[in-house]
């Protein structure tokens, strides 16, 4: 039994947690920024080198800044191990505790950090204001110290997460091969495939999910060689998946994934169970332990561990006026032309969308005109001390497409600005009103919001994050991702730089 002086105190615990929230926010882990670095270094696609360099640069702003890589600052996993000899110096429960964790590392004042969680999740979808409740994993183990493994893990690449039965005889690679480009590129790639087999549907979900919390080491592994058939499994998948030419933000490149992670678990005999869940270019996670001294300190990494890169939009870039956009002007624009906005950007997401267009069929007055604007998919983060926003990130497009071709129509909007794919009811209905949508790099949270001057909530206030507002913008950089011809960058990037790969494939095994 543990000596009464080392009790895990409650204070501990609850600081603990919220240190550690904080620290991942604005702090990538070592091993992800080198897999970045090295993605970086070898990417020869000019679209995905240019992504990769926003993200890069946006990363060491935020650990400088010590604000959120992502305005999506997720909702919180923790993988909880509990000595069988612990004693505990408390009054709280164990989620009890953590909960308060997270609600204090949320509500930093110096680092406010959004609330995304929601209760009543097929209802009201209520918004907890403080991103509790945390989702919790517990283990019972031997010795008498507590161990937490703390991740943020954002909607966009959560919303990705796969999972099938598959019969025994079938090839989980293949199953994986075919899933992968349905993903899309939501997910914001390049990040981790984790990839959980075995036991029941919700084991297989938990080791995809714990399997993304180990250390980026894929090129190790390539180095010593395979000793497993997991570890053959991790350097097949890892070559085959970036052979897809995915690409950082789907654009079309070298690298998709940095790694691929694989646990599994015995299963039933009738059974393949096989989940894989990504992890995005804004990967949040950090492993502390507590053994009764007091709470956890963590460790910031080291500067010299970015690249010595800044972010330059080149000289072919387009800089265009917002306040006096016109549609003849966005008919001269291409799918791939890099874009720098500046003027009067109004914003709107899911649950603005769903308002305004419940307005429109009631045949009411809408609170903004959209005539010749743009609009912005972002939820931002609050800002703090002299800030005028948040993290200002865009949020996955997909989600808009529903009621994309009703507003083309009869709002009369002009653009739109979010990251990844668009599907093809929205791709035909930019293409049939002569619009264009544009991205902004997922993962480049800060570095967006710096282009930021000015913001204003002009509608739905009671949504918080999701209200309409009206930013004001300076040289904010985007990508012409579907053009008015219809001509999609996520359609055609990938398709090149997958055939290129293949062809640098046969040429090596000539």
């Amino acid at each position: 039994m543990a000596a009464q002086n080392s009790a895990i105190k409650q204070e501990d615990v609850i600081t603990s947690v919220a240190d550690a929230l904080q620290f991942i926010s604005y702090y990538h882990p070592v091993d992800f920024i080198r897999g970045m670095r090295e993605a970086y270094e070898r990417e020869e696609s000019p679209a995905a080198k240019a992504a990769l360099t926003q993200v890069l640069v946006n990363s060491r702003m935020c650990a400088l800044g010590k604000r959120p890589i992502c305005q999506d600052t997720g909702i919180v996993i923790a993988f909880v191990e509990v000595g069988m000899d612990v004693v505990w110096d408390a009054q709280m429960s164990v989620d009890d505790m953590i909960n308060e964790g997270v609600r204090r590392g949320y509500q930093n004042p110096d680092n406010v950090l959004r609330a995304s969680v929601l209760s009543d999740p097929d209802g009201a979808r209520t918004n907890t204001k403080d991103n509790t409740p945390a989702v919790i994993h517990y283990k019972v183990v031997p010795g008498d110290k507590v161990s937490i493994e703390v991740a943020a893990k954002g909607g966009g690449s959560e919303a990705k997460a796969k999972f099938a039965m598959l019969n025994p005889s079938d090839s989980i690679i293949d199953w994986i091969l075919d899933v992968v480009p349905t993903m899309g590129a939501g997910w914001c790639p390049p990040g981790l495939l984790g990839i959980g087999i075995g036991g029941t549907p919700e084991k297989a979900m938990m080791l995809a999910k714990e399997s993304m919390m180990d250390p980026i080491d894929i090129h190790e592994l390539k180095d010593r060689g395979a000793s497993d058939h997991l570890e053959e499994m991790r350097l097949e998948l890892f070559d085959k998946v970036n052979a897809l030419g995915i690409g950082a933000q789907g654009l079309g490149g070298l690298t998709t994934v940095l790694d691929v992670k694989i646990r599994e678990y015995p299963t039933h005999a009738a059974n393949k169970p096989v989940a894989v869940i990504p992890n995005c270019s804004a990967t949040r996670h950090v492993h502390f332990t507590l053994d009764g001294s007091g709470p956890a300190t963590f460790t910031p990494p080291d500067l010299s561990e970015w690249p010595d890169i800044e972010f330059d939009m080149g000289a072919d870039v387009r800089r265009v006026n917002l306040d006096t956009l016109t549609p003849e002007e966005v008919q001269t624009w291409q799918s791939g032309d890099t874009v720098l906005l500046s003027g009067k950007l109004l914003t709107g997401r899911d649950a603005a969308h769903k308002k305004l267009v419940d307005l429109m069929n009631r045949g009411e007055e809408l609170p903004v005109d959209f005539k010749n604007r743009v609009i912005y998919y972002v939820g931002p983060v609050d800002p703090v001390r002299d800030e005028v926003i948040g993290p200002a990130g865009p949020t996955t497009a997909t989600r808009m497409d529903k009621f994309t071709r009703q507003l083309l129509a009869e709002t009369g909007l002009l653009g739109m600005v979010g990251k990844a794919e668009r599907g093809d009811a929205a791709i035909d209905a930019i293409r049939d009103h002569k619009s264009v949508y544009m991205i902004a790099v997922g993962g480049a949270a800060y570095l967006v919001a710096k282009a930021i001057t000015k913001s204003t909530v002009i509608a739905f206030p009671e949504l918080g994050m999701e209200a309409i507002h009206e930013f004001e913008v300076v040289d904010m950089p985007v990508t012409v991702a579907v053009d008015s011809t219809g001509q999609s960058v996520h359609r055609e990037g990938p398709k090149i730089w997958s055939g290129k790969i293949a062809e640098r494939i046969a040429v090596e095994n000539v």
